[in-house]
């Protein structure tokens, strides 16, 4: 196999749940069937790594320095959505009615993969808190041990900057039942119930 080859099925396999395999079907079919797409392809990757950063108010993805949320006069600038990445931010709006402005983390804190406040830019959530403009701070982590210590964390700092943390329901889902939930979903809806009113 060429080299050339061979880097383009490397280059392939950067993509998450991209193995060797995989890489090699998709560089094959580019060079067999698609070359024009993989071209074209090439040609918006490379434009996308070098013109797409990160907004400067909310740290999602922009190709402008405040991205079009953030600059938007019809969101809520009262409420403060905390999720970890981009990927969660698009899949709260494309399933929800939020109207509200977001911060992405771009990570969780996580000591051992080198993640602690300063590369989450909790510093720079801290200034937004400490605006007043904001009342309530959603907090969208993850449910995961990372996840949990990061959501203790946010919510430290929006009582320190008086504004009213909240965290999003976590549980058995809509429509589940209880005999397919798994024990640890099951364990912490169990331990976070509430009572009827």
């Amino acid at each position: 196999m060429s080299k050339l080859l061979t880097d383009l099925i490397e280059a392939l396999r950067c993509l998450p749940g991209v193995g060797g395999k995989s890489a090699q079907r998709m560089a094959f079919h580019l060079l067999e069937r698609d070359r024009e797409r993989g071209q074209r392809l090439a040609q918006v990757l490379e434009q996308a790594m070098r013109e797409i950063g990160n907004c400067s108010r909310c740290r999602n993805f922009s190709e402008t320095p405040v991205c079009h949320l953030c600059s938007s006069s019809s969101r809520d600038r009262q409420v403060l959505c905390v999720v970890e990445s981009p990927t969660e931010l698009a899949a709260i709006e494309q399933a929800t009615g939020y109207r509200g402005q977001y911060f992405v983390l771009l990570g969780r804190l996580s000591p051992l993969d080198g993640l602690g406040p300063e590369e989450l830019g909790l510093d720079l959530l801290t200034e937004r808190l400490g605006e007043g403009e904001i009342e309530e701070m959603i907090i969208a982590t993850n449910p995961t041990v990372e996840g949990e210590a990061t959501a203790h964390y946010l919510a430290q700092l929006a009582r320190a900057a008086n504004v009213r943390p909240t965290r999003l329901a976590h549980g058995v889902p809509l429509g589940g039942e209880l005999e397919y939930v798994d024990r640890g979903t099951l364990a912490h809806a169990f331990g976070s119930r509430q009572s009827l009113d």
